[in-house]
């Protein structure tokens, strides 16, 4: 018998560093290096990532078959100096800041790359396995195809930039994924929606979820502006963007005080308050993105006769569009990477190598994609949760199942809030109900409550729903599957509350305040909700979770937002979760089957306010 060929693919260096690994083509482990580290989209070598998935398969590094990074360097390096030159003399200050970055790690990054393996493996560069680079959106593109549910499919991937490509369509059959055509850097659909995060006053590459949650909330005035003077915009869908209005070929900022003219004064700054103008800016930029992948998708769809699309690239994280592309668009089923941002290259590269560079054919597709759900990361071993517990003073009963699923469910219906982990730890930005936070969704004061209080984030946030996977029809407009979150829908008609004409009026964070439905917690302004439904075959405690509040209540769906606080990553452990617990105003923590009452815990040695710590996120 053939020993298993294992493959480790690799993000780092610019955000969300990551590590994937492969048995035989199927995935073994995935995990972000943030997770490890405790630093939110940590840039660096994923060491710990690569111990955890080396340790999940019981392996050392000498024994992989190759490692992949996601990326070029030298083709990235060509495009940064081609754009300084197309740009000179203007940039210079930009030009002075990177380069000592590029000459000293990233121009040299496969030296970097084996000294940073040989390290870990502690053998000489000469025993390590072929070192191998696959380029950026093919590998965005790989992490949606292959390990798709899908023989054949389109596929489109859009994101900020990679080596050139910014937006990239391809067609999938089998193993085979071929290119078909892309549009290039500074014409970025994903540049052109940071910028506009950058002008509202939040953080590239972490806060366009905000961007995305406050459109609801205004009105689409400056939509045709936008068109006019900014977005060069095609009936299908290709574009280009208008360089004088935006700095980042040139500066060290997104936008330019040309910029600032249209939209009526400079950038909102960080921490002030959110004024009507950023409400309606994130409105009209909100459907100009969705128009513009309306659009792709339907070229892309004309041009391939295929039935079936899959989604990458940090575009694809906006599951308001994806929603579009599932009620408005031409394809019959759509797939979307759940971890569609850097984090997922890992991923996809690793893919290349199996499919591509050695050849090895696809499964025939049973129905399901190969991401198990999303649940790739570590899991919580008893032993080593009990231990971090104790070692934290943690005071907790253990329960097993058939006990903690009724006292949980009676616990959410009195209107607590919930710590959930257990399982493996999810890929990807969303937590999934391996790492959650989690709540009713009936009570009207829980969005306020965890959003003040839990996650001390801004409060026009909207929470998430978990849905029972075969109730999902009762709750939402939506048919079939939405494991990863990353699909918005709206919420039944039957199931929403009419408002008063005085209160249609409302603008703004007015309209937070109005109970728009039996689901107020997780019904947005918009009477949308993000929609994850819950399978027994990928997270069977969380759904049996559900299965017993839906006995308790009639309600079959629970809130869930992810378990960590602002400005800090989704926690890993045992450890992790329970200081988050202690600093915040959550009232139980469920490890596994340890259960744990905040009353009951002893007073935190650390009383750091975490609502001062993480003002500046």
């Amino acid at each position: 018998m053939n020993a298993p060929t294992y493959i480790l693919g690799l993000s780092a260096y610019y955000h969300d560093s990551a590590a994937a690994l492969l048995r035989d083509g199927t995935v073994v482990a995935a995990a972000q290096q943030e997770r490890f580290t405790r630093k939110k989209h940590d840039p660096g070598f994923p060491r710990e990532a690569i111990e955890y998935c080396l340790a999940e398969a019981g392996i050392g590094l000498t024994d992989l078959q190759s490692v992949v990074f996601y990326d070029k360097p030298l083709v990235k390096f060509e495009r940064l100096l081609e754009t300084y030159l197309s740009y000179a003399p203007n940039g210079f200050r930009s030009f002075i800041a990177a380069m000592p970055v590029w000459l000293k790690e990233k121009l040299y990054l496969k030296t970097t790359l084996k000294r940073e393996l040989a390290d870990l493996a502690g053998c000489k560069t000469s025993k390590l396995p072929r070192l191998l680079f696959a380029g950026h959106h093919q590998s965005h593109a790989a992490s949606a195809f292959y390990f798709s549910p899908f023989d054949r499919a389109a596929v489109l991937c859009l994101d900020g930039v990679g080596e050139w490509a910014t937006t990239s369509t391809w067609v999938g059959n089998g193993r085979d994924l071929k290119p078909l055509w892309e549009i290039d850097f500074p014409h970025s659909l994903g540049l052109l929606y940071s910028a506009f995060t950058y002008f509202t006053g939040f953080r590239v590459n972490s806060g366009e979820y905000k961007l995305m949650g406050l459109a609801p909330y205004g009105r689409p005035i400056y939509e045709n502006l936008i068109r006019d003077k900014l977005l060069d915009l095609k009936d299908d869908g290709t574009f280009r963007l208008d360089m004088q209005y935006f700095n980042y070929c040139t500066g060290l900022t997104m936008t330019n005080d040309r910029f600032a003219e249209l939209f009526g004064g400079p950038p909102r700054a960080a921490e002030s308050p959110v004024t009507q103008r950023e409400m309606d800016i994130a409105a009209s930029i909100q459907k100009v993105t969705e128009d513009v992948v309306l659009r792709l998708a339907r070229t892309i769809h004309k041009e391939t006769g295929e039935d079936n699309l899959c989604l990458a690239g940090g575009v694809a994280l906006n599951c308001v569009a994806n929603g579009r592309i599932v009620r408005e668009g031409p394809f019959k089923s759509i797939w979307i990477q759940p971890a569609a941002g850097d984090a997922g290259g890992a991923l996809g590269a690793a893919g290349i190598v199996w499919h591509e560079y050695l050849g090895k054919e696809r499964p025939a597709s049973d129905g399901n994609d190969r991401m198990q759900g999303g649940y790739l990361g570590p899991r919580p071993r008893a032993n080593e949760a009990r231990r971090q517990l104790d070692a934290a003073g943690a005071v907790y009963q253990e329960l097993p199942d058939a006990e903690l699923m009724p006292r949980l469910a009676k616990i959410l219906n009195e209107e607590n809030v919930v710590g959930w982990v257990q399982g493996r730890m999810e890929f990807g930005p969303r937590a999934l109900g391996g790492r959650s936070i989690i709540g009713d969704p009936r009570s009207a004061k829980m969005q306020s409550i965890m959003n003040l209080k839990i996650k001390y984030r801004e409060s026009f946030r909207p929470f998430a729903p978990a849905v029972l996977a075969d109730r999902v029809e009762d709750y939402f407009e939506h048919k079939g599957r939405s494991p990863y979150m990353l699909i918005v829908a709206p919420v039944r008609e039957e199931l929403r509350i009419a408002l008063t004409p005085e209160q249609e009026q409302l603008f703004g964070v007015e309209k937070l305040k109005l109970k728009r439905s039996t689901l107020p917690a997780i019904t947005h302004v918009d009477y949308s909700a993000r929609v994850q439904t819950v399978h027994p075959e990928t997270n069977p405690r969380f759904h049996a979770l559900l299965r017993e509040f839906e006995a308790q209540t009639g309600c079959a769906v629970l809130v869930n937002t992810s378990f960590n606080v602002r400005g800090e990553p989704i926690v890993c452990d045992a450890a992790d979760a329970y200081r988050c617990f202690m600093r915040t105003e959550m009232d139980y923590l469920v490890v596994e089957n340890f259960l744990m009452a905040k009353p009951d815990q002893p007073e935190p040695a650390d009383k750091t306010d975490w609502r001062t710590e993480f003002a500046l996120d």
